[in-house]
This record gives structure tokens, sequence and C-alpha cells, in this order.
């Protein structure tokens, strides 16, 4: 019986499947998470690592018999696994490291995504931003090789050729960890020149610096979270497709307007009179400039919370230009202040508007005189019961024993 099965688990198989059940579950499991079929997934080539360790294990009568007895340790036997080549498991397993699809396609190296703030005057009318920025670009003097004409490359003295060494860690209680880690020196590539055959101009790096400069169209109709994709414009290593540059667009907040798709909410201040009485005048200046003006005649009353539309005068669709959102405005109304309430004449106010509501006389027993103060909606719910309290501190405090003590 095995003292622990993560490996097992790894794999999707039970701790006593036979080594053909391991070697088809590993197929399959290597087989979804390969890099070149996710790439740019750092979790697929993670899981594709722990597959890999798990069968390197496994795969092994004497590996899989030191792991059952004591563990990711390895027991007294020391590494398990550790004379496996897992080019020459993939190899053997599916007959080439491509699957037997053809050559292996060039890797891609790693899109850098910019988040780049926009304004939504930008976003609606259209702009151009210009970048200047760096990159690695592959070494033109040594053609990406990183050694001098004619130097042979030598095997890593770090890794012993492999590309990549069995990293160990603790993971507590006596276990240690077991995972497939990169060679940092010679970049996973098993080999690397010594020093003084290395390019003069990389030093062995395979790559340079570069400057490049890059022009941003912002289409007119941008929303929040688009992104624009400068292909092949990022970071560029030998044998791979160069990376890509990415902006992401970030809609900074606005003071007069809000966006929700391709429609626009603007909120409109307006007068008790202009609410009553009409008005014409400009309610608010568009993103594009433009005055929008609106002329209301008496008896278009404006009602606390109304809101109305002006059709077509939303974002604009980047796919069908002709297509666009509405205008949602939303009326405030802003009531005279107390002093100019005190002022006028009551009476004369009076008889101008509507009569007010009929006084209902309930019993005087059940009659309950009130004052009223200034509040605010934010605050509605801040009184909390004594028992709710309890309840909350209750909730907060579940690892510590309700104590009582006892009667003497």
């Amino acid at each position: 019986m095995a003292v622990e099965t993560r490996l097992y688990d790894v794999l999707g198989v039970a701790p006593d499947a036979s080594p053909e059940e391991i070697k088809k579950a590993y197929k399959k499991q290597s087989l979804a998470s390969h890099p070149d079929k996710n790439p740019g997934d750092d979790t697929a080539s993670q899981r594709f690592q722990e597959v890999a360790n798990a069968y390197e294990t496994l795969a092994d009568p004497d590996a899989r018999a030191s792991y059952d007895m004591y563990g990711e340790g390895g027991g007294p036997g020391g590494m398990p696994g550790a004379g496996f080549d897992m080019d020459d498991i993939f190899a053997s397993m599916f007959g080439a490291s491509s699957f037997g699809m053809g050559p292996r396609p060039p890797r891609r190296a790693q899109d850098s995504v910019i988040p780049y703030e926009v304004s939504l005057e930008d976003m609606y009318n259209g702009r151009t931003a210009h970048f200047s920025l760096e990159k690695n670009v592959v070494c033109g003097h040594c053609n990406g090789s990183g050694g001098k004409p004619g130097a042979v490359l030598k095997d890593c003295v770090t890794c012993g050729g492999k590309g990549r060494y069995l990293q160990q860690r603790h993971a507590g209680n006596g276990l240690i960890s077991q995972t497939m880690a990169t060679c940092t020196d010679c970049e996973g590539r098993g080999k690397k020149y010594r020093e003084k055959d290395q390019c003069k101009r990389c030093r062995g790096k395979r790559v340079v610096g570069a400057k490049a400069k890059l022009c941003l169209d912002i289409p007119r109709g941008a929303y929040d979270g688009q992104r624009i994709v400068f292909e092949g414009e990022g970071d560029q290593l030998p044998d791979t497709q160069p990376a890509s540059i990415i902006f992401e667009l970030k809609q900074k907040p606005h003071d007069t307007f809000q966006v929700k798709q391709l429609d626009l909410l603007a909120t409109v201040r307006v007068t008790l009179s202009e609410a009553l009485l009409g008005f014409s005048r400009t309610v608010l200046t568009h993103l594009d400039h433009r005055h929008i003006h609106i002329t209301r005649k008496q008896g278009q009353v404006i009602r606390p919370g109304q809101v109305d539309i002006v059709r077509g005068e939303g974002m604009v669709d980047q796919r069908y230009r002709d297509h666009k959102g509405d205008l949602f405005l939303q009326w405030d109304i802003e009531f005279p202040t107390e002093a100019w309430a005190s002022s006028v004449d009551a009476k004369a106010l009076e008889a101008l508007l509507p009569p007010k509501r009929p006084v209902l006389a309930p019993p005087e027993d059940l009659l309950e005189e009130v004052t009223t103060a200034p509040g605010h909606l934010d605050d509605f719910g801040s009184h909390i019961g004594t028992k709710q309290q309890e309840d909350q501190r209750n909730e907060h405090d579940d690892d510590e024993p309700n104590v009582q003590c006892a009667q003497q």
C-alpha cells in the first residue's frame, strides 16, 4: 500500500495500476497539456511538467517501489527516477516529440500585455498615440547562435546537457516535492558556448537590445478592455515566432458621462422653474465638443428621477459606423434654497401651485408629532441590533471556545 498517492492522482490512476495503465494515462495527460498545444498557457506548461515528473517516477519499477514505500522523499535509495531523460521518454512513447504530426512549429515568445488608460473622449472620437520602446531582437552578428564563427557548443555543466534538472522542495511533514525546472545557465538548451567562444556583441545571449516606435490607433467607438495587437512587434528569440505587443485599453472615469455597451448616460440638473415651465438651452457638452441644446415647452413637466433618451447620440459601433447607441439623460431637479422659500410671498406662490393634500384627522391617542433632521441614504442600515452584533462577532470568533465559568 502506497504511503502517499499524489503522483498517481496527477496521472489519474489508482495506486495499483499496471505499467500499461500508467503509460496510457501519461500519454493522455501529456497530449492534453503539452506546451505546443497550449501556447502561452503557463498553467498547462506547469501541468505538463507535473505529469512528466509523475511518469518519470512511476514508470521505473525501482523508483515506483521506493515512492510507494517512502513517498516523494525517495527514502534510502535517493532521488527516484533521476536517470530518466524526458525527451527520450516522450520520443519512445509518441514516435517523435511532435506526436507524429510533422516538424514541430517554432515556439512563440512571450507576448507583452500593456494596460493603457484612455479618456472617454478618445474612445468616442478616436486618436493616434505614439510610443517608443525597447525590445530584444536576434543578434545579427552571430545570427542568433550566441557564438563566434566555428565555435562548438559544449554540454551545460549545471544540467549535464539535459536543459532541465530535478528540483526538490520541502513540502512539510518530512515530505519533499520534486519538479522539473528549466536550467537557467543554458536557458533550457542543454548546451552553451564557453566564455571565450561567445559572440562579442550579444555575449552568448543570442539577442541584443533595440529601439522601436509604434503608432497606436485608437478607433472611434473603442471600449474598456479592448485589446489592440501588434503582431510580431515584441521580443524576439532564435528559432521562435516573435512575440506580440498587446495594448489593453482602460477607460478613465468621466465627470459627465457613464458608458455601457454603446449607450451613454449623463445627469442634467434643472431648476424647479425649468422642470415646471420648460426651458430652451444647452444642457451639456458632448464628447466631441458639440453643445447639446434642448427645448421643452410649458406643460412638459420633468418629474424627479425621470429619464429621457436622445436617439443616436451614443457611442459608434466599430464594425458598422452608421450604427450608434443612445444618449440617456437623467434629470436632477434643483429645488430652491431655504432662504428663497422663507422670503417668497407664500400666499402668492400657493395660489400658483397645485393644492396641498387634505389633512386627515386621526384619533388623538394615535397622533405622534415628530421632528425631522437632514439625512442621507448612505446611513440607511447603519444601526445594528445588539443580537446582530453578537452574531457577527461569533462568526469571527469561531476558533475561540465559548468558555463559561462553573458555579462554585
